[in-house]
This record gives C-alpha cells, sequence and structure tokens, in this order.
C-alpha cells in the first residue's frame, strides 16, 4: 500500500481507533469520555449503524485518521470523531476525510450535516468553515465542546 486510503472500520479497530484520539485529546488538553462522549469508540459497529465511521490508512497500513457519520433523523447526521494523528498533519488529510465524509453523508441521503467542536482544535475549525460550515444555534454541546457547525447539503 503506497498511498493512503480510507475504508469502513469495524470493532476490530476499536482499540486502534481509541488510542489514536485519545491521543490527539491529550494533545489539545481534551479529557476523553469513555463513558458518555467516547462511548461510541466501543462498539463502532452498532453505534453507527445507518451512518459511517471511516479510518484512514497510511502506507503500511497503521490508522492515520478518522472520521464518522451518526444519523440524527430527520436527514440530518453529525459528523463525529474527526481526528488525525499529529505526524500526517498539514498534507491535506483532513480536508480529503472531511470532503469524503461530505460525499457519504449525500450518499447516504442526509440533507445537512451537525457538528460539534472546540475552540482548542484551531485548525479543524478553520477546516470547517473554509469548507462551509456555519454556526448552528439548534445543537445541545457535550461538556468539551464549545460550539456548534453545521452544513446544509444542496444537489
Amino acid at each position: 500500500m503506497s498511498e493512503f486510503a480510507i475504508r469502513s472500520a469495524t470493532n476490530e479497530d476499536c482499540t486502534a481507533v481509541r488510542a489514536l484520539i485519545f491521543a490527539v485529546l491529550d494533545e489539545y488538553d481534551i479529557e476523553p469520555a469513555p463513558k458518555t462522549t467516547d462511548k461510541d469508540l466501543y462498539d463502532i459497529e452498532a453505534f453507527y449503524e445507518g451512518g459511517a465511521f471511516d479510518v484512514l490508512l497510511a502506507p503500511g497500513g497503521d490508522i492515520a485518521g478518522t472520521v464518522a457519520l451518526l444519523p440524527l433523523g430527520d436527514g440530518k447526521c453529525e459528523l463525529r470523531k474527526m481526528y488525525l494523528k499529529s505526524t500526517f498533519r498539514g498534507r491535506g488529510l483532513g480536508k480529503r476525510l472531511l470532503k469524503h465524509a461530505i460525499e457519504k453523508a449525500r450518499a447516504l441521503g442526509f440533507a445537512r450535516i451537525e457538528l460539534q467542536t472546540a475552540r482548542v482544535l484551531e485548525e479543524a475549525v478553520d477546516l470547517y468553515e473554509k469548507s462551509g460550515f456555519r454556526p448552528s444555534e439548534t445543537a445541545a454541546l457535550e461538556r468539551r465542546c464549545d460550539q456548534a457547525l453545521a452544513l446544509d447539503l444542496k444537489d
């Protein structure tokens, strides 16, 4: 495998996915919440049924990044767990993951993507805004998030 590839995650990926996400959270001094916000990382297949949880594979097969879509009902989904290992940042891979998630949301028939994030994740917030996400007042924020954004998908 000489290039980065994206594939659907399975429960066999849970341990590696948790390690990646918890390491990124630690970089930004954000505490993981395995009993609440991060409980999805222990049974990815069941939690994201009807949506998606995908991993970005580095050359060699290691998981370099993650992105997920959680169905919310009424044609909406939540973009969740978009993380990239620090060693792979600055190469356009975050943009690639987000573009992949937007295309997948459209393919799954969603009309709107919502997300929650923290301002401390400056690079991610900047990427979301450059990709058309705008502030949303409708989301109830998780304890580690301080802003909500949304993107309406138009054909």
